[in-house]
């Protein structure tokens, strides 16, 4: 059954995966603009490399969401071109030659943020964006281990409570997403910069919050793939199988590397809890899809899953799928970025049954 997707409120979900994802998605994103869908999304959620995206997406159309034919005719090639022409993780390692950044050393989104503002011209507060498409930017608060959302109106996570983000930069919010432990992290939030308030319940409504405190100084922000590195949440009840209230249709695009085989046996090699923090991170992951992929096949209408790993188009001139591309944030070829967006386009049209 085909989906009439320039018909339908759609949510999308951006994984996490690095400038891999961020090509990935870009191809994802094509395809909806080709069928002149990107007017239909009203809400958007991501993680790491598909915030960075989603940021740097806005910045082109000086911080609104593109239509259909700007996405193509100006996005698109625009960013084409500056990926392949910047590094954003040498980027952030630059500010480290000004001496007042060290203090940054042990927090590097830090050092990705200022990037994100010195080099890539993100300069917008959280609270200047628009509120359509309404934008869920994910992250990990360490202290609660519960995700830590973006808002334009609002930040915080539900044990926490909520707070109005001020002048919280943009590319602060963009940073914690993509700061994953051992290569960016964590982002250091000072909890008297605001004023914090709480629900009775989770499902409470918005008028019943009242004033609290917190019961942190700071609070330290890691990536959103910590938590959850689909970025699902905000749209769909994963323990219920059912989308959150007022969510039509989720298209999710995944853009998340493939647990891969073998281990090490050498008794001492560090890389070994790595392997043991990468095999739970994609059994939480496979839960996840499993639920949504269950709620899918129950009616196609419902959303669309789209996944990297699907053989579809052509192998890379290496001979390797997109899906191996490392998760790094490093500058790609034009090469690199044809071919994985290309493979996001493909597997789209692949996936489902879509127009």
């Amino acid at each position: 059954m085909k989906t009439k997707l320039n018909s339908r409120q759609i949510a999308i979900v951006l994984s996490g995966g690095g400038v891999r994802a961020m090509m990935f998605h870009l191809g994802v994103l094509r395809y909806l603009a080709n069928a002149q869908a990107l007017e239909s999304v009203n809400r958007i959620s991501t993680v790491s490399g598909g915030s960075l995206l989603v940021g740097l997406i806005l910045k082109e159309c000086d911080y609104r969401w593109p239509n259909s034919d700007e996405f193509l005719a100006k996005v698109y090639p625009a960013l084409r071109k500056k990926l392949c022409a910047k590094s954003l993780q040498w980027g952030a390692a630059r500010q480290l030659l000004r001496p007042w950044n060290w203090r940054y050393l042990l927090s590097r989104s830090n050092l990705l943020a200022k990037a994100l503002r010195d080099e890539w011209g993100v300069t917008a507060k959280l609270s200047s964006l628009a509120g359509t498409p309404e934008w869920s930017i994910n992250g990990t608060t360490a202290e609660t281990g519960r995700r830590f959302r973006f808002k334009h109106n609002s930040l915080g996570d539900y044990m926490l409570g909520y707070a109005i983000p001020g002048d919280f930069p943009l590319a602060n919010a963009m940073a914690v997403s993509a700061a994953f432990p051992g290569g960016f992290g964590p982002l250091s939030l000072d909890m008297e910069d605001f004023e914090w308030s709480k629900r009775p319940e989770w499902n409470s409504p918005p008028e019943s919050a009242q004033a609290t405190k917190i019961g942190y100084r700071r609070l330290h922000l890691y990536d959103g793939g910590v938590y959850d590195n689909l970025g699902m949440e905000p749209f769909f009840d994963a323990g219920r199988a059912i989308p959150k209230p007022g969510v039509e249709f989720i298209l999710v695009s995944d853009a998340g590397a493939p647990l891969t085989p073998g281990f090490s046996h050498f008794s001492l090699n560090p890389w070994r809890l790595k392997r043991v923090a990468d095999i739970m991170s994609d059994q939480a992951r496979a839960l996840r899809v499993r639920t949504f992929m269950n709620y899918l096949n129950q009616d196609a209408t419902r959303g669309a899953y789209v996944y990297i790993g699907i053989p579809a188009a052509k192998l890379c001139a290496n001979g390797t799928q997109p899906a191996d591309f490392p998760t790094t944030l490093r500058r790609v070829t034009t090469e690199e970025f044809d071919r994985i967006a290309n493979h996001g386009f493909a597997v789209t049209c692949a996936s489902q049954e879509l127009s």
